[in-house]
């Protein structure tokens, strides 16, 4: 009774030893050093809240009280709190969890998926009112405005950011899946399809991406089918969304550049292609040529013969050339009909046809339903240049 009234409340520094956890929560082990070993227990409702896993070997800073064990009559710590000594436990937590999910390969480069040649449709998971998705829409504007965008919003920061997060990327994925069994519409022109996904946020402190650090949001990105490109900013400390994700960039605007440089690689492609087809024609008009004009020094008889197949030469010629220019004129005619119509579809054409999108603050919900408001509330209203917020004055039903 000394001890445990003298020593109410008392800070041991020691090494984790014998470390067990109960069925029941509980964690018992000991704490020692190079000349003394003292019994500790930690009760479920001290530990619950750890981020870290403690283990033997681990350099601890416990606090606590004195008491006796009864059954052994044997003095113990009943830990109150504990943390590493030396690191943070946040930090702790942090190189734990990659530890763990490296050795089960989460990161091995032998599962990450290639990113489309071009993506005609983007998921991005994000917070629709933040900087990360205007920086987005904002450079898919200006650089491949026939890319379809599918905005999932969800909370970057805070208690329930991480497992909203995951929810979006395996929404987009469903999305995907369905519209794959589905088996309906033109892909990637009726935006029923996600190409490519990207998880972003804005910058902040290592606190403000944590959710990015989180394990549900790791093992949401390995599991999913499409390619995601990580996108947080940051610009020094990696993220474990960035070591499991298929590419990872270090802000949300050079993740948008990624699909533009698609966009333009393709079309120099494209035109590398038609300079290629045009000389490889030419080539083989001057072969068949020269064929002719060898064959004329030889067989200097019959003439009547060789001149009809050189007649027979100048009219493949010309349909050659006719039909390929027909065939390059039919394919950037088609090209540029499919380009017309993903621009058409594309959410900011919409937008800056007069339309506009409205959602409530309150829950960042697109109002579809003029029943779920009622006087007073905010509404935020997305043009297709700016946005405004309003105050409801009467909500008309009819």
């Amino acid at each position: 009774m000394i001890l445990e009234n003298t020593f109410a409340d008392v800070w041991i520094e020691g090494e984790v030893s014998n470390f067990k956890a109960a069925p029941s929560g509980h964690f018992y082990f000991s704490l020692k050093d190079k000349d003394s070993v003292i019994a500790a227990a930690m009760f479920s409702r001290s530990n619950k809240d750890l981020k870290f896993k403690i283990e033997d070997g681990l350099k601890a800073i416990c606090r606590g009280r004195i008491d006796v064990y009864p059954p052994r009559g044997q003095y113990q710590l009943i830990v109150d709190n504990l943390e590493p000594k030396g690191i943070g436990a946040q930090q702790l937590a942090f190189e734990q969890l990659k530890k763990k999910l490296a050795k089960e390969g989460l990161f091995d480069s032998a599962h990450k998926k290639e990113l489309p040649v071009m993506p005609f449709s983007v998921g991005i998971v994000t917070s629709s009112t933040g900087a990360a998705v205007r920086d987005i829409l904002q450079i898919l504007k200006k650089g491949a405005r026939g890319v379809n965008v599918v905005i999932r919003s969800v909370r970057v920061q805070g208690e329930k950011a991480a497992s909203e997060i995951a929810e979006g990327i395996n929404d987009l994925n469903k999305f995907s899946r369905q519209a794959d069994e589905s088996g309906g519409g033109i892909p990637h022109i009726a935006g029923n399809k996600v190409d490519m996904i990207i998880v972003s946020r804005g910058g902040g402190s290592v606190e403000d991406l944590w959710a990015f650090n989180e394990e549900l949001v790791a093992r949401a990105i390995y599991a999913s089918r499409i390619p995601v490109v990580s996108a947080v900013g940051h610009q020094i400390n990696l993220t474990l969304s960035d070591l499991v994700a298929d590419f990872f960039v270090e802000t949300p605007s050079a993740a948008a550049k990624i699909i533009v440089d698609k966009k333009n690689s393709l079309l120099a492609e494209i035109d590398n292609l038609q300079h290629q087809l045009n000389f490889s024609i030419q080539e083989t008009i001057n072969n068949l040529n020269n064929s002719v004009i060898a064959l004329r020094h030889t067989l200097k008889s019959p003439l009547d013969r060789l001149l009809e197949k050189q007649q027979l030469l100048d009219e493949l010629y010309s349909g050659l050339s006719n039909n390929m220019r027909s065939f390059l004129k039919l394919t950037r005619e088609t090209a540029g009909s499919y380009i017309k119509r993903l621009e058409a579809l594309s959410p900011l054409a919409v937008l800056s046809r007069g339309y506009s999108l409205s959602m409530a603050i309150s829950n960042d919900v697109i109002i579809k339903d003029a029943s779920g408001l009622k006087p007073k509330d905010k509404v935020k209203t997305i043009l297709g240049k700016g946005s405004f917020i309003s105050t409801v004055e009467e909500v008309n039903n009819g």
